[in-house]
């Protein structure tokens, strides 16, 4: 999960302090936060991450604090058929389990949190499995009895083509989701950090640019220019990687002509199918801000694909 990062940040500044680590591990129904999200707490109170979305928290660390005084770990089932819904329960009307186990050798090894940094530095995926009997997580390990996978991505990458107005608000909202950013444009009077700030910006040609960075299944590659020099060979090296998303802003008519384009420069037609043309889910978007939301949802849907 992407917006893990904010616990591996908190396990890193509190290391050495006691700790548990609560991870949802079930879910059915509308539950508000998906399997694998964590929610770390430190031994004075403090917490980082969220299993619930707030519903159960507050039971999450009072049992928490009972791991960290040296109670074992334990799995703890919340629905809206708790006595206590609207205190401690999910009145939304979903169920989750989640597990809350002490960070120590004997339960999540502080050093499997550097792993999974590491891992998403340098793009690698990585998976802890833990024993649902004792409580222990183990770096990639088979068990036999039942056991808790979890995978972490590396993360989330956003390559925008083309430094205008729609490219602006799609960065800001990339910025919001937890996605990486990288905005490609050799055109040195639209690439510049007043109008993109805190944005990572690369003035080589497009496809230069693409095959450096090596799009992969966390990537998602938009085209924005409207200039078939710059789009269409952006376009044509992202389809020659595994890029999660491509899209490319335009009409249905400039698309029908961009699909003809694409052939003719040797593209297959099963890799022209992947270009989400005209980018975006349609919520019949007007303005910059409008469009680049649509393009973003169809980024967060293809990634969730």
């Amino acid at each position: 999960m992407a917006d893990n990062d904010s616990v591996l940040a908190a396990a890193r500044d509190w290391a050495g302090s006691p700790m548990a680590l609560a991870t949802v591990v079930k879910t059915w129904g509308s539950a508000p936060r998906p399997r694998g999200s964590h929610m770390l707490v430190h031994a004075d109170g403090r917490f980082e991450g969220s299993v619930s979305g707030g519903c159960v928290e507050t039971d999450i660390l009072a049992t928490a604090a009972e791991v960290i005084a040296g109670a074992p770990f334990q799995v703890k089932q919340y629905g809206v058929a708790d006595d206590a819904a609207w205190e401690v329960g999910l009145p939304c009307g979903g169920e989750i389990e989640v597990m809350v186990q002490p960070v120590s050798p004997l339960g999540f090894d502080p050093e499997l949190f550097d792993r999974i940094a590491d891992g998403r530095a340098s793009g690698e995926q990585v998976t802890i499995t833990t024993d649902l009997e004792s409580g222990v997580s183990r770096l990639q390990a088979e068990m036999t009895g039942p056991a808790f996978v979890n995978r972490y991505d590396p993360p989330r990458r956003l390559i925008i083509i083309g430094a205008v107005q729609i490219a602006q608000a799609l960065a800001g909202l990339a910025r919001e989701l937890g996605i990486e950013t990288v905005l490609v444009d050799p055109r040195a009077r639209f690439l510049t950090e007043e109008r993109f700030p805190g944005v990572a910006l690369d003035d080589r040609w497009p496809d230069e640019a693409v095959a450096a960075l090596k799009p992969d299944a966390s990537t998602a590659l938009v085209t924005l220019s409207h200039d078939i020099k710059i789009d269409d060979p952006a376009l044509i090296e992202g389809l020659r990687h595994p890029t999660a998303y491509v899209a490319a802003l335009g009409s249905r008519k400039s698309h029908a002509a961009r699909r003809e384009r694409l052939r003719a420069a040797g593209v297959s037609d099963a890799d022209i199918d992947r270009i989400d043309g005209p980018a975006g889910i349609s919520i019949g978007a007007i303005g910059p801000a409008e469009i680049a939301l649509s393009i973003a949802a169809g980024m967060v849907q293809a990634f969730h694909g």
